[in-house]
């Protein structure tokens, strides 16, 4: 572990943990979300950020220097179903864009409390069937997300597989994969996570969920079905409280006959990607996920 990432799991131990356990008002969440994008996550330069209307929901198309041409990444953002949306993700995109060669495509799909699943689902739905009506063919999108929005692109993996018409790959960071909390490492990882609060967990499922069950599929895709499922790579840290949401899933995926990846780095901060440009961990994470994702859309890979 690098110096600098050890000296950021103790900042967020001391500022982010404490603010994530406290905070109630999703607004507030919201705040303090937009608030950090614009403090720590640093944009690359040459970012081309177009909005657009995908499926009803706006959107930003985004590329950082030459882009495959026809090659999307469907990119479904984090923020525990209740905070985020595409412009606290875009500097992390922007250089995962950059990285890959590839056009990334950040929708902003209805939050909860305000909308309860399956709003998320449903939108992120829209968002790939209009991709698919504009000529897109699923064999030419990637999807990924991170964290909640990590188990929201497998979520929609598992429409998508059902329908027989699965994307070219999976990718995702950290995801949130079981509602009902049963993942030993939530307990386990309790006091070694920098930055989630385990103790939340519970309240924020619930405030997503509505009046469905925890253990729902489309809500918890640990339990879903994926026939026919496509490459899939997970990214985690062995210290975060959502490891086995990570662990179990590719063991779940594996069930279905798919190739599974895991890569898990020892220490690290949940979905630390984000800071690339301050620690070496989250360069060597975007790099190794970027390479994945050209060979999902059988792209050479680039030097």
């Amino acid at each position: 572990m690098s110096l600098r990432l050890r000296l950021l799991g103790r900042l967020a131990g001391l500022l982010a943990k404490p603010q994530m356990a406290r905070v109630i008002d999703p607004d507030l969440a919201r705040g303090a979300m937009e608030r950090g994008a614009v403090l720590f996550f640093r944009m690359p330069p040459f970012v081309a950020a177009l909005p657009l209307v995908l499926g009803g929901r706006p959107a930003l198309s985004v590329r950082s220097g030459p882009a495959a041409r026809g090659a999307l990444v469907l990119h479904l953002h984090g923020g525990a179903h209740v905070a985020g949306g595409p412009r606290t993700h875009l500097a992390m995109m922007a250089r995962f864009a950059r990285l890959a060669g590839v056009e990334v495509i950040l929708p902003d799909h209805r939050l909860a409390p305000e909308h309860p699943h399956p709003a998320a689902l449903t939108d992120s739905l829209a968002v790939w069937d209009d991709l698919i009506a504009r000529g897109h063919a699923p064999g030419q999108i990637v999807l990924s997300g991170d964290s909640a929005g990590g188990g929201l692109a497998l979520a929609l993996l598992a429409r998508l597989c059902a329908r027989g018409t699965p994307p070219a790959g999976l990718i995702a960071f950290s995801p949130w994969t079981d509602l009902t909390g049963s993942g030993a490492s939530i307990r386990e990882n309790a006091a070694t996570d920098p930055m989630l609060p385990a103790e939340r967990l519970d309240e924020v499922a619930r405030l997503y969920l509505g009046t469905h069950a925890a253990d729902d599929p489309d809500a918890s895709p640990l339990f879903a079905a994926f026939p026919g499922c496509p490459p899939v790579l997970l990214h985690c840290s062995q210290s975060e409280i959502l490891r086995d949401d990570s662990l179990r899933m590719a063991e779940r995926l594996r069930g279905f006959g798919a190739e599974v990846t895991v890569q898990s780095w020892p220490d690290a901060l949940h979905v630390w990607h984000f800071f690339d440009g301050w620690v070496p961990e989250a360069r060597a994470a975007l790099s190794d996920a970027a390479r994945a994702a050209r060979r999902m859309l059988s792209l050479p890979d680039r030097r």
